[in-house]
C-alpha cells in the first residue's frame, strides 16, 4: 500500500478504460495503449503497455530506463529480442498465447509479430514506463559524429537516416515503400557509392534471399539488409539456432516422444 495515496478521498482511482489512452498508432491494426500512475493514482509500481500489431510489424528497438518488462503474448504470436550485455549475445524467444518473455531492466530489445492479430501485453515494475528509443538516438545523433565515429562516409550517413522519424514505435512506418522496390532502389546505390566503400555498401544493400554469409559477429547476431526483410518467415530461422529458447513446456513434450 502507498504510504503517500490518501484512499479516503474522492479523487481515489480504482479503475480505468486504457481502450481511449493511446501513447503511439500507426494505423487501426497497429497500436499502443498505456497505463501509468498518471492514470491510475492507486498503481504502485506497475504500469502496461497494451500492444496490438499485425504480421511483420516491429516494436522499435529501444530500452527501459527505470523499468524490467515482461511480455505476455495475449494472441497471436511474436519473437522478443534483446541483447544480454552481459554476454554480447542477441537472443530470440518466439512466444505464442500463455507465453512470456522477460527483458531486464536497462536491455536493448524489440518486438516482432509473427501473426496477425497478435496482442501483447507488456507490464512494467515502475509506475510509468519510461523509454529510449531507437528512432530517437539515430535521428537526433548528428550525422557527423556517427560518420567520424564509425569512420562513414557523412553524405551516405545523412541520406540513410534522413527518413528516420523520432518517436516511431510500431515499424515499418506505413509510407515504406514496398520491400521488392526497396531493394531495387538498394543495388541502384551500390553504384553510386564512394570507392572506398564499395565493398561494404555492394554486400548490405544486395536483395535478402541472396546474401553473402557474413563473418559471425561476437554476438551470434548474423546481419540481414533491413529493406525486403519484413515479408520473410521470422520466427523459423531462430528455432535452428542455439541460443533459442523454447519454453519449459516444449521442451517437456520434445523429452516424452
Amino acid at each position: 500500500m502507498t504510504s503517500y495515496m490518501d484512499y479516503t478521498s474522492p479523487n481515489t482511482q480504482f479503475t480505468f478504460d486504457m481502450n481511449g489512452n493511446t501513447l503511439f498508432k500507426k494505423d487501426d491494426c497497429n497500436y499502443i495503449n498505456v497505463l501509468g500512475i498518471k492514470n491510475l493514482n492507486t498503481l504502485e509500481n506497475t504500469s502496461l503497455l497494451d500492444i496490438y500489431l499485425s504480421k511483420s510489424n516491429v516494436v522499435e528497438p529501444h530500452y527501459h530506463q527505470n523499468a524490467a518488462e515482461l511480455v505476455y503474448c495475449i494472441s497471436g504470436a511474436a519473437v522478443v529480442s534483446l541483447i544480454n550485455p552481459f554476454t554480447n549475445e542477441l537472443l530470440h524467444f518466439p512466444i505464442t498465447p500463455g507465453q512470456v518473455a522477460n527483458v531486464p531492466q536497462g536491455w536493448w530489445h524489440y518486438e516482432v509479430a509473427t501473426m496477425d492479430c497478435t496482442h501483447l501485453l507488456a507490464v512494467f515494475d515502475a509506475p510509468t514506463p519510461e523509454v529510449i528509443l531507437g528512432s530517437d538516438l539515430l535521428s537526433l545523433t548528428p550525422a557527423n559524429v556517427l560518420a567520424h565515429t564509425y569512420c562513414l562516409n557523412e553524405a551516405l550517413v545523412k541520406e540513410t537516416l534522413a527518413p528516420v522519424k523520432p518517436q516511431t514505435f510500431i515499424g515499418p512506418p506505413a509510407d515504406c515503400c514496398p520491400p521488392a522496390k526497396a531493394a531495387n532502389e538498394n543495388i541502384k546505390g551500390t553504384h553510386t557509392a564512394p570507392a572506398n566503400m564499395a565493398p561494404m555498401m555492394a554486400s548490405a544493400n544486395m536483395p535478402p534471399y541472396m546474401q553473402p554469409q557474413p563473418s559471425p559477429q561476437s554476438f551470434g547476431y548474423q546481419p540481414m539488409a533491413v529493406h525486403g526483410y519484413y515479408a520473410q518467415p521470422y520466427a523459423q530461422p531462430y528455432r535452428q539456432q542455439h541460443y533459442f529458447q523454447a519454453p519449459p513446456q516444449a521442451v517437456h513434450e520434445a523429452g516424452t516422444k
